[in-house]
């Protein structure tokens, strides 16, 4: 041991003499045990190699309680408590945590107004265009920025519901478990600032941490002041701390023992006035990072979560239901509104959503027969604010919803999204505590600009339709008149909606579940109100039938009172909508609507081909009038249409459409297909002959339609000869010519004999060449199929090739019919 000490003694000096530059002459040992201590000594751990035996006695300490901490964390924060938990019921992290679009840079004025406007796919195509470049990962929040700095403080900024808090705990769990910064932190903590507002009296740094945690003070001590450069501070929530006095007043507090009020001690820490050495991950609403960022030690680094983008809603639908089939049919019924699937980016909306759905499959609903409303979803996510982010709020919650209507009706009928400073004050008496509110600083040349905004363009037309319909019958009359002003291009005089989103929100509030909700609030709808608004709805739904008729669909559908509709629909025997582009979210209200009347006319309408599927499944209950335009980019889209036709037909029942495929140029498909017999026409400008084919629908014909429409565009007769002759159920076909030449007469034959399966075959021509009506008289072979040829002839001397080449000469229109009885033709 002696000589462990003197070796010991001896390391400062040879230190010492090393970085003077001193030659240094190592002893030689010869006695066995000195030498094997001295490998003993070379072989541990540098941290330890110098350390008196008290000190290492005290790191092995730290190390237990550190990872007795960790045990600890691990099984606190592997569970969530949700908002609608029983006492004692939670689920894991693991099956609810969804990583969420994180940047790490302010947006400019038009980005911020960009994805406020926008939905649906516009919507997710900016979300896609921030992640592509911007985004980052939990693990790499501290990292060095490009300049290589390392920086001491982060704000995480989000909305209310966007899950900062469940992000705060998705990081604790996995620094316990080693995932998160193994070796960077050797401990972190977690302070709430909920918790932190509940702490009376004065206390000091590890009293306030024993109060959120396992360890004792003497334990946070111990571990502090141990490696103070590696701990790290999560600050959960400073919008919602409360300070008794003013920031700039507080008297400065640097000791880890040193008593004042939490907040007080907390602000010093966030300044680096209390370890600063130590790291800083601070949560925030927007509301409030302007104050957090001048508070906050640095170098700082400014990060926002934006919510889910849509490969995070539905990997947090997949993880919720943990069911591909119930997934699939949850996560199609939210896509199919683009409202909805806006809303959740918001993940505190993809749980309210997710669990209305499971909840409709507890109670055995139809889940397929829609989701709930989009009000009433949205109603759903206020109130879940309103109960667990708006608890320090002065006022009361029919105060605090009317001044946001009117806020959000001020900047609807000025058709603004990103609202003033001034403006805002004027009207919200504390919008930095405000939940539904964001607050948003931008450059404006030499000075700061303080804008604020709703979480999206909907929450605005929602408050302000919520404002509307708790006003009087008058001030409502008259704040709704202004919503609609006559529509002159109308032909029969519709009151056609300027803010058509807002009297669709209207019509939500009316729904008797969704007023139950707002009594529960204080909140009242005025029942003179909802006579005046279901009376025009009456009125107007006698043009229901109109092009116009999609935005009444929708109210109708928000509305979902299914007594009402009906009474609203007995007045429409066709719905028509002429020339109307039907989204997701149409033919969603479109499909609820439908369930009312007897005949359906989608003439002209432009659909893409996933809309066309959705529509599908009233084919066999209402009479369908379809001639429409259908967008698809896939090569199988034009297989799987036809197929799923087939599959909807039933009994008695004949079905006719006309698709016209954007990738198919210049060419038109019009199917008809009844229980036996299914009949597709492709004609196509670009081919001078056509074709329709009947086949029997009792077996599943599979043909690869797409490719036989490419062989009729590039006029490849060998080719659909062999295809033809491959079909073993086609039993009719009709071909329309410009000529019937010599060449496609043996060629109709050769398909007779051929295809086996064919019993009939009309050729419709324009013009009759005389030896192709010489090869049918001749012809040994007759066929097993009746056959029928019409067209004219041409009695001219110099002989026409085509049909357009025919004068007042070749006038004679004749029919030709071959069968097993011979050749026979008559003049028409």
């Amino acid at each position: 041991m002696d000589n462990f000490n003197k070796h010991h003694s001896a390391g400062p000096n040879v230190s010492a003499a090393a970085q003077s530059g001193s030659q240094i002459t190592a002893p030689v040992l010869t006695n066995n045990t000195i030498t094997g201590h001295v490998n003993i000594i070379h072989n541990a751990p540098s941290s330890t190699l110098f350390r008196p035996p008290s000190e290492t006695t005290e790191t092995s300490a730290t190390s237990s309680v550190i990872l007795k901490y960790k045990e600890r964390i691990c099984s606190e924060y592997q569970c969530v408590t949700e908002y609608n938990s029983l006492p004692g019921e939670q689920v894991l992290l693991s099956e609810r945590y969804t990583q969420p679009l994180i940047l790490q840079r302010h947006r400019g004025r038009k980005e911020r107004e960009q994805e406020i406007r926008s939905s649906g796919e516009s919507f997710q195509k900016v979300l896609s265009a921030r992640s592509s470049d911007d985004s980052v990962r939990l693990n790499s929040l501290f990292d060095p920025h490009g300049h290589g700095i390392r920086p001491s403080a982060v704000i995480l900024q989000g909305n209310s519901g966007n899950g900062k808090s469940f992000t705060v705990q998705k990081i604790m769990m996995d620094w316990a478990s080693g995932d998160f910064y193994k070796g960077r932190f050797d401990v972190v903590f977690h302070l709430k600032c909920k918790e932190i507002n509940r702490i009376c009296g004065i206390k000091s740094l590890v009293e306030i941490l024993s109060c959120s945690c396992s360890l004792t003070s003497d334990q946070i001590s111990q571990v502090l002041q141990h490696s103070p450069e590696k701990v790290l501070f999560i600050i959960d929530g400073f919008d919602e701390l409360r300070l008794t006095q003013d920031i700039n007043d507080m008297s400065p507090h640097t000791d880890l023992l040193q008593k004042a009020p939490a907040e007080v001690i907390l602000c010093d820490l966030l300044r680096g006035r209390i370890l600063p050495e130590s790291f800083l991950l601070v949560t925030s609403r927007s509301t409030a990072t302007d104050t957090l960022s001048k508070l906050l030690k640095g170098p700082q680094r400014f990060s926002e979560i934006m919510g889910f983008s849509e490969k995070g809603v539905e990997e947090y639908f997949q993880k919720f239901f943990q069911n591909e089939e119930l997934f699939r049919t949850a996560y199609t019924l939210v896509k199919e509104n683009e409202t909805l699937i806006t809303a959740c980016s918001i993940p505190v909306v993809c749980w309210i959503i997710c669990t209305t759905i499971k909840e409709r499959l507890k109670t055995a609903a139809d889940v397929t027969s829609g989701l709930e409303t989009t009000t009433s979803i949205y109603v759903d996510f206020v109130c879940t604010l309103l109960k667990h982010h708006c608890q320090g709020s002065s006022q009361s919650i029919p105060t605090l919803l009317r001044s946001l209507g009117q806020l959000a009706e001020r900047g609807m009928l000025e058709q603004q999204v990103l609202l003033d400073e001034k403006s805002v004050y004027e009207t919200v008496s504390d919008p930095a505590g405000n939940p539904f509110l964001c607050k948003f600083l931008f450059k404006r040349r030499i000075h700061q600009e303080t804008m604020f905004s709703f979480m999206h363009l909907s929450f605005q037309e929602f408050f302000t339709a919520l404002y509307y319909v708790l006003l009087g019958k008058k001030q409502f009359q008259r704040k709704f008149t202004q919503l609609l002003p006559i529509d002159k291009y109308s032909s029969h005089g519709i009151c056609l909606p300027r803010f058509s989103a807002v009297v669709q929100f209207v019509f939500g509030l009316l729904n008797k579940d969704v007023r139950c909700t707002l009594e529960e609030h204080g909140l009242v709808v005025h029942s003179k109100t909802q006579t005046y608004l279901k009376e025009w709805i009456l009125e107007m739904g006698q043009n229901i039938h109109t092009h116009k008729s999609l935005f009444y669909f929708h109210c109708l559908y928000e509305l979902n009172e299914n007594d009402f509709v009906q009474q609203v629909m007995e007045t429409c025997e066709i719905i028509d909508a002429y020339g109307v582009v039907i989204s997701r979210t149409d033919c969603q209200a479109l499909l609820y609507c439908c369930k009312y009347i007897e005949k359906l006319d989608l003439t002209e309408c432009i659909l893409s081909s996933e809309i066309f599927l959705m529509i599908l499944p009233v084919f066999h209950e209402k009479k369908v009038s379809l001639n429409i335009l259908v967008s698809s980019d896939s090569d199988h889209d034009l297989d799987e249409l036809i197929n799923a036709l087939r599959g909807k037909t039933q009994r008695s029942q004949r079905i006719d459409v006309r698709f016209i495929f954007t990738k198919l140029e210049n060419c038109e498909l019009h199917l008809s297909i009844n229980e036996e017999l299914f009949s597709i026409c492709i004609e196509t400008s670009k081919s001078s002959w056509s074709l329709t084919l009947t086949f029997q629908c009792q077996e599943l014909i599979n043909i690869k339609w797409d490719k036989l429409i490419q062989i009729i565009l590039q006029e490849d007769s060998d080719a659909l000869m062999s295809v033809l002759c491959s079909f073993a159920e086609l039993k009719k076909m009709k071909m329309k010519l410009d000529c019937l030449s010599e060449m496609w007469t043996v060629w109709i034959l050769q398909i007779i004999q051929n295809c086996s399966s064919l019993t009939e075959l009309k050729v419709d021509a324009g013009l009759l060449q005389e030896e192709g009506i010489q090869i049918l008289q001749s012809s040994d072979t007759r066929p097993a199929c009746s056959v029928t040829f019409e067209g004219f002839t041409c009695n001219k001397s110099q002989k026409c090739t085509r049909y357009w080449d025919r004068d007042l000469g070749c006038n004679k229109m004749v029919k030709i019919h071959l069968s097993s009885s011979g050749f026979s033709m008559k003049t028409k």
